[in-house]
């Protein structure tokens, strides 16, 4: 607990001197404030690649991974994406199949998960160091050590927000495309993201309550859907009906914190109502959609906006006093929600403590 503590204390406090915004004095000579955010992001790569590469055995999955890969050398059938098995069967042509090719192809996943995730905050964050905080307390770092392909493809989805926000949909349906490769999943967010970038009216709230009910009626049409993309979780450990408590209630306790400032902030700015409307769907899909098996693998990608969403709507509330008011509260609320988040990391279901590692092997 004390390396995932301090890594974090780290982390924030190298991303406090990242100006995101920061741009260049002339077209040849670099400014020293973009030179000092090189410093620091190359910092924080180093530190976040370093714990996620050289585990060992940490992480619930890390057993399975193992057994795939031992799988696709021996040519039986596995469920993981084909862009997932090229690089395992490139990694294991040149290096093997024992325990070095492992410990690469965990390395090769770890190095763009951090990169796209920090490339993400810094392109869209209105407050760099903040969201980098959530990113941390939220677990969404840590988490990544449980779930290899899912986290990677998650980091390209957040990088990829930036081209939803700017209108370039080719260039974002390519990566995602691309994400899909390793992960099918993510294919939801191209209509999820469309949807929620476009600029809502009443009357596709309305919309919205029908879906709402569409799914309480019809969660058998919407399951038949789902298993003919995931046949292999119908009946499996994961298809038990079960959501969380806990992000319902972040969904909505960010929900009214924004509804708060939404004429003074949200609604004048378009990149924060397409955050807004993710979260909004993230609270949709864990109150009514608790059919889906594992509905954090697809309500993440939705909140996890949030470490966009919180810092703009803070960063912009025009009382300097409420500011900081909620500011203490919301950071005070995630520093909680970080303890729980650690202690809850030694469960076996988890696995992501104790951190053991194999360099002083």
């Amino acid at each position: 607990m004390i390396l995932y503590l301090g890594l974090t204390v780290m982390t924030v406090a190298l991303a406090y001197f990242v100006d995101n915004k920061a741009t260049n004095i002339q077209s040849n000579r670099i400014s020293r404030q973009c030179m000092l955010n090189r410093v620091m992001l190359g910092t924080m790569f180093f530190l976040l690649f370093c714990v996620l590469a050289f585990r060992v055995d940490v992480g619930n999955d890390y057993g399975e991974y193992l057994d795939i890969f031992n799988d696709l050398h021996l040519g039986n059938h596995v469920s993981t994406e084909f862009g997932f098995n090229i690089v395992v069967r490139i990694v294991q042509f040149f290096f093997g199949t024992g325990v070095v090719s492992a410990r690469i192809i965990f390395a090769l996943f770890a190095a763009p998960t951090v990169s796209f995730m920090l490339r993400g905050m810094h392109d869209q964050s209105d407050w760099f160091v903040f969201s980098v905080f959530l990113f941390m307390a939220n677990g969404y770092y840590f988490s990544a050590m449980t779930s290899v392909r899912y986290y990677f493809v998650l980091a390209i989805a957040v990088y990829a927000m930036k081209y939803v926000l700017q209108g370039k949909w080719l260039p974002f349906i390519a990566w995602i495309v691309f994400a899909a490769c390793f992960h099918k999943s993510v294919l939801l967010v191209i209509p999820v993201y469309f949807i929620a970038s476009r600029n809502w009216k009443k009357w596709h709230m309305l919309l919205l309550v029908a879906l709402c009910v569409s799914f309480l009626l019809f969660e058998d049409f919407y399951r038949r859907i789902i298993f003919t993309f995931y046949p292999f979780y119908e009946n499996s450990v994961f298809d038990n009906g079960e959501t969380s408590l806990i992000n319902i209630l972040k969904s909505f306790a960010i929900l009214v914190f924004c509804l708060l400032y939404y004429k003074s902030v949200v609604e004048k700015d378009r990149k924060i109502q397409f955050w807004f409307y993710l979260n909004l769907g993230s609270l949709v899909l864990y109150t009514c959609c608790s059919f889906i098996p594992e509905i954090s693998r697809v309500a993440y990608y939705l909140n996890v906006s949030n470490i966009f969403l919180v810092p703009a709507v803070l960063f912009k509330i025009p009382d300097k006093k409420q500011k900081i008011f909620f500011g203490v509260v919301i950071g005070a609320a995630f520093l909680a929600y970080f303890v729980m988040f650690l202690y809850k990391a030694y469960n076996v279901e988890v696995g992501l403590l104790p951190y053991k590692t194999w360099l002083f092997e």
